[in-house]
């Protein structure tokens, strides 16, 4: 028994004689043509040359991208089948991008490759996507091989192959048993497999945490009061800390605390005197009723 996946080996004749004869045809009826125009038969040989191996690389490169999806079934079935096998997330990614890959490169992929990649996508948990490829299985018309009248070159390419295989399945007895498990996993567990996806989406939507609800605006702070007032009112204490009373003499017409000039009143003191009396008490009053700035601030504030 083979250990490693095998490598099914698709020779180029596998492709109908039609296309290769109408090539043939095609080259030989433009080589003429040029010959009659007088060109040289060294550069229509040239060009026939190039024509021909451009024509042998465009066949390989799409023998080969086909080929790669048979490669692809193979892989998947490793995976997908019940044999207590543990395969790692990496692992089952690889063949995932590889049937990706195939969506890309065919416009109509075989319905297959849809299967195999939604139970591939179940296998790493991305339900979303498992419920994308398994839902065209049971909703789309493309799903139906029937209803495919018209086929790239792609797929004509694939059925070709995949018909001989059919027929002659010692070519390539892994691949087609790995075609045929697929075809009867698709057949009996494709509703199952998608009921199942859907239930598993609508566990994890009931889940998942709720949005939070947008936290509210914070109100708006009122706007202080306007500092003109608060800068008129500081002036005004200030002033009163600082500024004599309209009675007291200026410093200059002092002389040793005394008015010389100023009038004498009956008991013989001056009437200047007498004020200075009462501008003491009055500031002696003050001093004692003195707050701090910082307590005057907070009462205006307040």
């Amino acid at each position: 028994m083979k250990n490693a996946l095998e490598k099914p080996k698709f020779k180029e004749d596998d492709a109908d004689l039609a296309p290769k004869v109408f090539g043939f045809a095609a080259v030989g009826v433009v080589a003429g043509t040029l010959a009659l125009m007088g060109f040289p038969m060294t550069i229509i040989i040239f060009l026939a040359l190039v024509g021909y191996f451009v024509y042998r690389a465009i066949s390989r490169t799409e023998l080969g991208e086909v080929r790669g999806i048979f490669e692809f079934y193979l892989e998947a079935n490793e995976i997908l089948r019940d044999d207590e096998r543990r395969w790692y997330g990496y692992e089952i990614q690889e063949k995932i991008n590889r049937g990706e890959r195939i969506l890309q490169m065919m416009p109509d992929p075989p319905p297959l490759v849809h299967f195999a990649l939604g139970a591939l996508y179940r296998e790493v948990g991305n339900y979303r996507l498992a419920d994308e490829h398994l839902s065209f299985l049971a909703e789309s018309e493309g799903a139906d091989e029937k209803k495919r009248f018209s086929a790239s070159s792609e797929l004509r390419s694939y059925v070709r192959i995949l018909r001989k295989l059919e027929r002659e399945p010692q070519e390539a007895p892994q691949t087609m048993a790995a075609i045929r498990a697929l075809e009867r996993a698709r057949r009996n567990r494709s509703a199952p497999m998608l009921e199942d996806t859907r239930k598993k989406l609508k566990e994890l939507a009931a889940a998942a945490p709720k949005e939070l609800p947008k936290p509210e605006q914070a109100p708006q702070t009122k706007p202080l009061e306007p500092i003109k007032p608060l800068l008129e009112r500081l002036s005004e204490i200030v002033e009163e800390q600082i500024a004599p009373p309209e009675t007291i003499a200026p410093p200059a017409m002092r002389a040793n605390g005394k008015f010389p000039s100023a009038p004498q009143n009956g008991n013989g003191t001056t009437n200047a005197e007498k004020e200075e009396k009462k501008r003491r008490a009055a500031k002696a009053k003050r001093d004692k009723e003195h707050r701090p700035i910082s307590e005057v601030l907070r009462d205006i504030y307040d």
